[in-house]
């Protein structure tokens, strides 16, 4: 199977790229292909209690050699980011199947919900719904941005919202958790390596900055009077660059803003911005967010508006099973372990059951946008890495 199966899929006209998010037509139509292909090689697919797409070789059970990835996106995305994995773990079934082998213990590839947190503003909500990392009474009542809440979306996608929450049945299947993923970064183009596998992911977390200011007119207002929520955000903006440039190893993106009421010929009366942050450490991370909130107070403090930071995410640093990352290491040959920038759901899941990752080679680090790729050559080192790692499960 080959991702050019579904390069149809979501394809964004405006942005370029893959826009793919939960519950929505393109989610929906991938979620029938993953079904659709995992019954012709002979699994049996389940949809659990948070919309997490299960597809089962063998009889479902405990100590279950899980592996898997999602298939959403982020607005503009690129081919590879979640689909990769899932193609790649189907392929390695179908290879292990075709080879005749008899698993030890039962095996399922996993697609997890909302991966990216693209819809619903929670980055993995799959995982931390299943794990009970984040409120299931605050997860019903997120919302899109056309006012669309979990609940509902789930409703209407046939997932039973009174069901969502921590599922610990799921949970006390998995023996280990095994998620190839291609690398956003460059870390394996400087090691000269086609694999690594995973040590560490990125203490990192996504709060809400609201600068709110006066609307009125664009032409009847002189420029002494204004109280321009959108000069206030742009200094702030300014502010939370400088204050990660200033902490060495940390990162602060602002990549989302809404403007209210988003008129050519209206000074805006409000602005949401969407800020992440990560750095080695949750303390480091924490830090950089209090600094980041005192340089935006102090950047708004003289435009006339005012400004609220709240939270909305938090994941703490991830260190993954040494010994199992060294084991799996030991069986393909000494690949090479990379720390990860970028959040997964086995870094959710790594806090409950055994969880590793497999890098594959990205040529240019690019992620998260159009220009995302790998090789052919390297996407097949994955997918051979990957039944290295059944095999030796199994």
């Amino acid at each position: 199977m080959t991702l050019a199966a579904i390069a149809d899929v979501g394809r964004d006209r405006v942005r370029g790229g893959y826009s793919r998010h939960l519950f929505e037509p393109a989610d929906l139509e991938l979620r029938e292909w993953f079904v659709e292909r995992a019954i012709r090689i002979g699994l049996d697919v389940e949809t659990d209690r948070n919309g997490n797409l299960w597809a089962w070789w063998g009889t479902p059970g405990p100590n279950a050699v899980v592996t898997g990835s999602h298939l959403d996106s982020v607005p503009g995305g690129g081919a590879f980011d979640g689909p990769l994995g899932v193609v790649s773990a189907l392929d390695v079934v179908a290879r292990l199947k075709s080879a005749g082998v008899v698993p030890s213990r039962p095996v399922a590839v996993l697609v997890f919900a909302e991966e990216e947190g693209s819809r619903f503003g929670v980055a993995c909500l799959g995982s931390r719904l299943m794990t009970g990392a984040i409120d299931v009474h605050s997860a019903r009542a997120l919302t899109d941005a056309a006012g669309v809440t979990l609940a509902e979306a789930a409703s209407a996608a046939g997932v039973d919202p009174a069901h969502l929450g921590r599922d610990d049945e799921a949970l006390a299947r998995i023996g280990v958790f095994v998620e190839l993923h291609v690398e956003q970064g460059r870390g394996l183009v400087d090691l000269g390596a086609p694999v690594a596998l995973a040590s560490s992911i990125l203490a990192h977390g996504r709060w809400r900055i609201t600068v709110t200011g006066e609307g009125n007119h664009a032409g009847a207002t002189p420029m002494a009077r204004r109280r321009d929520p959108v000069v206030a955000a742009a200094r702030a903006i300014v502010a939370v660059h400088d204050a990660a440039l200033d902490s060495p190893g940390s990162r602060a993106t602002v990549g989302r803003l809404s403007v209210v009421p988003g008129g050519t010929n209206v000074i805006a009366s409000s602005v949401t911005a969407w800020l992440d942050a990560r750095a080695a450490t949750d303390a480091l991370t924490r830090g950089l967010v209090d600094e980041i909130r005192r340089r935006v107070d102090d950047a708004v403090a003289d435009s006339g508006c005012s400004v609220a930071v709240a939270a909305e995410s938090w994941s703490d640093l991830v260190e993954f099973d040494p010994d199992l990352a060294a084991g799996f290491s030991g069986t393909l040959g000494g690949v090479p372990l990379l720390a990860s920038g970028a959040g997964h759901d086995a870094g959710v899941l790594a806090a409950h059951v055994p969880s590793a990752m497999l890098f594959v080679r990205n040529p240019t680090g690019v992620s998260h946008s159009p220009e995302e790729f790998a090789e052919q050559g390297d996407c097949d080192a994955g997918v051979d890495a990957l039944e290295s790692l059944l095999r030796s499960l199994l």
